[in-house]
């Protein structure tokens, strides 16, 4: 039996973006008070932070944590967006245990954060049939027109790094994917964004090339749920 919607743990409570500060910190109003949430996007975020959009934080009860939100998604450009870098991982996996992903369906073993080699680790390496593959996912969050997501927000060598390295996955015999994960409603497409980064892109032609696979879905969104629900188009321009 699939559980094919991954709910959030707690409802999510909706304030006012002021500003966000020291990577870490968001300033949001609730009601009448002013809290402090934990940013769980070390990322530019670039589009997402004008002060006064809305956004939905997740409360926690833990002793442990100074901060008693998490902000999980921001509404911008009607349009709700999730940021949650930690969370892409979680999505995935649940996309892949319940078959949401066509090309990625019926896998013998999932198993996540697999070292490839010394300096590298892939988010999951899935097999299926005696043949394994590992599977990259990149958290996406910009977009800069009405439809179209976009990767990265900013220059990403690590992201680049990834890129070669599933290309040499490739030669050892495993099979290479990489997953635009868009945590973003009413999207349709997806491109690089080769303005922000021109070397990424060069190395997403390399990888493409050399067979690696690239795939973009998006989310569902809502303040109670976040799940994998279709696959976008690839542009390259």
């Amino acid at each position: 039996m699939y559980n094919l919607i991954m709910e959030f743990t707690k409802s999510l409570v909706k304030g006012k973006l002021i500003k966000r500060y020291k990577r870490f910190f968001t300033d949001i109003k609730l009601d009448k008070e002013i809290v402090t949430a934990h940013c769980p996007n070390t990322g530019s975020m670039k589009g997402l932070l004008d002060e006064g959009n809305d956004v939905y934080l997740l409360p926690n009860n833990d002793p442990k944590k100074k901060l008693k939100y998490g902000l999980e998604i921001i509404k911008t450009r009607k349009n709700l967006v999730g940021i949650n870098t930690h969370m892409a991982n979680r999505i995935t996996q649940h996309a892949l245990e319940n078959n949401l992903i066509k090309e990625l369906k019926n896998n013998d073993l999932i198993k996540p954060e697999v070292f490839f080699n010394k300096e590298t680790r892939f988010d999951f390496l899935i097999e299926k049939k005696k043949q394994k593959s590992f599977v990259e996912v990149k958290n996406v969050t910009l977009f800069r027109d009405k439809n179209t997501a976009e990767f990265p927000d900013a220059v990403t060598s690590r992201g680049s790094k990834h890129l070669l390295t599933l290309i040499d996955a490739i030669k050892k015999g495993y099979k290479s994917y990489l997953l635009f994960l868009v945590q973003i409603q009413n999207m349709d497409n997806f491109k690089i964004a080769k303005d922000i980064d021109s070397e990424y892109y060069k190395n997403y032609l390399l990888a493409k090339k050399a067979g690696v696979n690239f795939l973009a879905y998006r989310c569902d969104i809502s303040s109670k749920k976040i799940f994998i629900d279709k696959k976008l188009k690839i542009i390259d321009v």
